[in-house]
């Protein structure tokens, strides 16, 4: 929070979505009824250290840490609040005073404290909990509501980036292989077909949603309207206590992919393996999964950061979540619940996820490869997913060809496993289309640039043409070979 953005708020009083606390040396009593209706209505700035008039009291320096701890536990008590919420407490100095201001969401789900419900209107919290007809609606309301639609008048289609639009367009026309109707479509148009852009008919409030901003916003837009989203994608292997290495991603969603993938890559090795005899991605068919989960599933509106942590033995994935049960998933017994349908749909269109439920079924077919344990799973308000690593991942698999003879190129010592792997199928000369498919990459055109031409320049795969009438056209490639 901005010091002068929060003068402006305390300056205009407390409201629907202000409330002060003096909470000097402790927290006051009734703070965790704000919270709770705030939760329950439309969110809110809570504001210790300042007087119900508006005057800056300030906090007592000695006490900030015990009241930041006991907020915290607190949140956290099923007991005090229930569902428990995260939150992340700012400390600011205003005329050289000390606050604790706490942004409060708006929660997909009806909270309680200490067995009671509040919500929150103009004069201040209210109980409900035995108005039966308010309690059902505030059910009702809360069962009904996606996050990811949440209306923000104001934004406008200058927020957004065009450039990450025509991408999806281009991603979701070459994953259909046809002439994808997006692509006739002005951006307006497409984004409005894919409800991006809504109306409220109950407050006549019209705009671009959430999930549009995710999607596509610009990252002063997203930041501006979720100041505390955040991907943090950590490498800690050998320094324990911080990291190794660190992505810290705060940015559109199909950015956040590829940077999350790209770590992924980086740090994850990937076994050899040939499925229908096409060579596949056993690694990147996995970790797409547990990567588009924590991007597709997530309760956006929770300030919690989703995190992917590499480690020794395993790679954790958390992500705050909208529950719909809770303990482990069984794979064998589970029924897929949409978090965010329209940005699950927008990835689906664009080729990063497949259809509601295949994560779970891929993380269970590949795992073997990876390790002797099942990927766990485990449904909570923080959604966790654990794939254990314990067991080497660079070992060939029974269904992997040999590596090329070192007659086939001297350098291959040299060389990448997925270079060896080309070289090797090629020793026959293979079509352009042939090697694509064999190595599991759809883009066409990353394939040409990144892949193919590197291996042309460097000598490693030359420029055939057979002597096929058939096909006088199409371009084959084989092995550079040492004579004898």
């Amino acid at each position: 929070m901005n010091k002068e953005h929060l003068k402006q708020i305390i300056s205009q009083g407390e409201g629907l979505e202000t409330e002060f606390k003096e909470s000097k040396n402790s927290l006051n009593k009734d703070v965790f009824e704000t919270v709770c209706a705030f939760l329950n209505r439309n969110g809110g700035h809570l504001i210790l250290g300042v007087k119900d008039n508006g005057q800056i009291a300030g906090i007592d320096e000695n006490k900030i840490d015990k009241i930041i701890n006991d907020f915290n536990t607190l949140a956290n008590n099923p007991q005090k609040l229930n569902p428990p919420f995260y939150f992340y407490p700012e400390l600011i100095e205003i005329e050289h005073k000390k606050l604790i201001y706490i942004y409060i969401p708006v929660s997909s789900q009806v909270h309680k404290t200490s067995g009671k419900i509040f919500v929150r209107n103009s004069d201040g919290d209210f109980d409900i909990t035995n108005n039966q007809n308010l309690v059902s609606n505030l059910h009702i309301r809360k069962q009904t509501t996606y996050s990811e639609n949440k209306i923000f008048p104001f934004a406008s289609i200058s927020d957004l980036r065009s450039d990450l639009i025509d991408k999806a367009r281009l991603l979701a026309k070459h994953e259909t292989g046809v002439n994808h109707p997006w692509v006739a479509m002005t951006n307006e148009k497409l984004l409005q077909s894919l409800r991006l852009y809504q109306k409220d008919f109950t407050t006549g409030k019209e705009g671009f949603t959430l999930a549009a901003i995710l999607l596509f916003g610009k990252d002063e837009t997203i930041i501006s309207i979720l100041p505390h989203h955040r991907t943090d994608a950590i490498l800690r292997k050998k320094n324990l206590d911080r990291y190794d290495d660190r992505d810290d991603i705060r940015t559109n969603l199909i950015d956040s992919y590829h940077r999350l993938m790209a770590f992924v890559e980086k740090h994850i090795p990937d076994p050899f393996y040939l499925e229908n005899d096409i060579r596949i991605s056993v690694r990147n068919k996995m970790f797409r999964e547990a990567v588009t989960n924590i991007l597709i599933h997530r309760e956006y509106i929770n300030p919690f950061p989703a995190k992917m942590i590499i480690e020794n033995n395993r790679v954790l994935f958390e992500n705050a979540n909208r529950t719909h049960g809770y303990g482990k998933i069984d794979p064998k017994n589970f029924s897929p619940f949409p978090k965010n349908p329209i940005i699950a749909r927008v990835f689906k269109e664009i080729g990063y996820a497949d259809e509601l439920g295949s994560g779970v079924r891929n993380l269970n077919k590949y795992y073997k490869l990876f390790s002797n344990k099942q990927p766990e799973l485990i449904e909570e308000d923080i959604f966790k997913i654990i794939i254990h690593t314990d067991q080497a991942t660079d070992q060939v698999t029974p269904q992997a060809t040999p590596q090329v003879t070192p007659q086939a190129t001297p350098q291959v010592k040299d060389l990448d496993k997925r270079t060896i792997q080309i070289i090797q199928f090629c020793k026959t000369p293979k079509t352009r289309e042939e090697i694509q498919n064999f190595i599991g990459i759809k883009d066409r055109e990353y394939f040409r640039k990144e892949i193919l031409k590197p291996m042309i320049e460097k000598g490693l795969l030359l420029l055939t043409i057979p002597d096929k009438p058939n096909s006088p056209k199409q371009k084959y490639y084989t092995v550079k070979t040492e004579k004898k």
